[in-house]
């Protein structure tokens, strides 16, 4: 059983959105591609999904400006521009995305206190999605991940499937994902590939 899963694709992490990664827009017609190959048997989805004034956001934070280091719940927390507040345009996944053969879409990120980087639990690692027992109830066997951002949720993800679910084969599908920063990205791939996940490209699944 062949699943993939789409981080984020939303309209917050594309340019006009809240909290865009440069050039994230360029991932939704090769995530659409990948939908539609036939390659998978299912298609799962994660949306960050935060209450208004969440605990990341700098402007919880008086004196904080975004991107400066911060901390919440008493641990280090990357301060971010308000972004994907429930209910609004912002949060929406991105209109292009072929929304139709998406099996499932979680949501994450909605306990004020707590970030939640990863589709599968959130920061503190305690309070988990569903996302693992989801896919271990429908007998996944491989999991391909691409998305935004590849130097933060993309990442969390891939790491967290390979820690949650032993014995499941996880790929980054690279040229499918965008990232905060080169820098950021380079080093995402590295820890991805020291945790034994496949780092391949969009073309690999398709042609494979």
């Amino acid at each position: 059983m062949k699943a993939l899963l789409l981080v984020d694709i939303q309209n917050g992490f594309c340019p006009g959105g809240n909290l865009p990664v440069l050039d994230g827009h360029e991932v939704v017609p090769i995530a659409n591609r990948l939908i539609e190959s036939g390659k998978y048997d299912l298609i799962v989805a994660s949306q960050d999904w935060h209450p208004a004034g969440h605990g990341s956001f700098a402007s919880s934070h008086p004196g904080k400006q975004p991107f400066e280091l911060g901390t919440l719940s008493g641990k280090p927390q990357m301060m971010w521009p308000d972004h994907c507040v429930q209910g609004t345009t912002d949060a929406e996944l991105h209109p292009d995305l072929k929304m139709g053969k998406i099996d499932l879409i979680l949501q994450k990120g909605e306990n004020h206190s707590v970030d939640s980087y990863s589709a599968f639990r959130d920061n503190d690692q305690d309070a988990l999605t569903g996302l693992a027992h989801f896919l271990e109830g429908q007998e996944v066997t491989d999991l391909d991940v691409c998305g935004l951002a590849t130097d933060y949720c993309v990442k969390f993800s891939a790491l967290d499937a390979t820690e949650m679910m032993p014995g499941v084969r996880v790929r980054f599908i690279e040229d499918a994902s965008r990232g905060i920063s080169p820098e950021g990205v380079a080093a995402a791939i590295e820890e991805m590939r020291e945790h034994g996940i496949d780092i391949i490209t969009s073309r690999q699944v398709l042609d494979g």
